[in-house]
């Protein structure tokens, strides 16, 4: 029987590209991603893809108190998803009469340069998302485009004015994939955590990461959320090479329980080749 993978929708959107690059099949959008990690912890889908991190504004703070508030959730996969921005109008507008430009915020922010350049004179304008933008644009009074996914240029009758119109070329989201449960051990693996401390004092964060240094584990990225319970203290986020179920890193997991009072390891899974469809296991 066929899986049902969930995203971020609505339809057209990056969350949707990253999902078809899992799973071709992939067709149940969701509005947030809450509602996403809902969807997957109550059984109405197997699967869910929500966006984790973008190489230049960092994490996405929602999926990360979603997987910090809902025990029951995995990370058992990723998608790194180039990010490339596409200019679009309706059939028959002369790009000199553009008056107003749509899109999500972060996708203008994204193209800055490039709109002051060649647009100096259309007014941006910020739409719910890089799909709904397009809906604006149609129904805008005076002529207008948007910056969207290729995708919406498919699922909509739109002309493409430009491509690849991002101020840097490197614009890369990383989407993790949700599930009950992780990953099987692959031999190129990524383990993400999470972890506090029941009092503070000098070297205990020093101590902690030094159970992987000893072991020769390589981390990939370090960060804090607030507990949400009192100012000052923080819950640490830590992405590592490595399988839990496998050595160095089943050693290191088992020497944080001493200094540290939560520990929760938030999934063990292939690191992203581009190569290669993500492994289902």
């Amino acid at each position: 029987m066929a899986r049902t993978i969930g995203f971020l929708g609505p339809a057209g959107t990056y969350s949707e590209e990253a999902a078809l690059l899992y799973d071709p099949t992939a067709d149940c959008t969701f509005p947030t991603i809450s509602s996403v990690g809902e969807a997957v912890a109550s059984g109405e889908v197997e699967e869910g893809i929500v966006p984790i991190e973008n190489s230049l504004a960092g994490s996405v703070i929602p999926t990360l108190d979603l997987l910090l508030s809902q025990p029951s959730l995995y990370i058992r996969g990723e998608i790194d998803l180039p990010i490339e921005h596409y200019l679009l109008t309706k059939p028959g507008t002369n790009p000199a009469d553009i008056k107003v430009i749509y899109s999500h915020p972060q996708a203008l922010s994204q193209c800055i340069n490039y709109l002051e350049k060649n647009y100096p004179q259309a007014e941006q304008m910020a739409s719910l998302s890089t799909v709904l933008c397009v809906s604006d644009m149609f129904a805008s009074s005076v002529p207008a485009a948007a910056i969207s996914p290729r995708r919406a240029s498919e699922l909509y009758d739109v002309e493409i004015l430009d491509k690849g119109i991002q101020d840097v070329a490197s614009n890369v989201t990383r989407f993790a994939v949700l599930g009950l449960s992780d990953h099987t051990p692959t031999g190129r693996d990524k383990t993400s955590m999470a972890f506090t401390f029941e009092k503070d004092s000098p070297g205990l964060l020093y101590m902690v990461l030094g159970e992987f240094a000893r072991r020769d584990i390589n981390l990939f990225k370090v960060e804090s959320r607030p507990t949400k319970q009192l100012l000052g203290e923080y819950i640490f986020m830590v992405d590592c090479a490595g399988h839990r179920e496998e050595s160095p890193m089943k050693e290191a997991l088992a020497a944080l329980s001493d200094p540290i009072s939560m520990l929760r390891v938030l999934g063990s899974y292939p690191r992203w080749n581009p190569n290669t469809s993500t492994p289902k296991g």
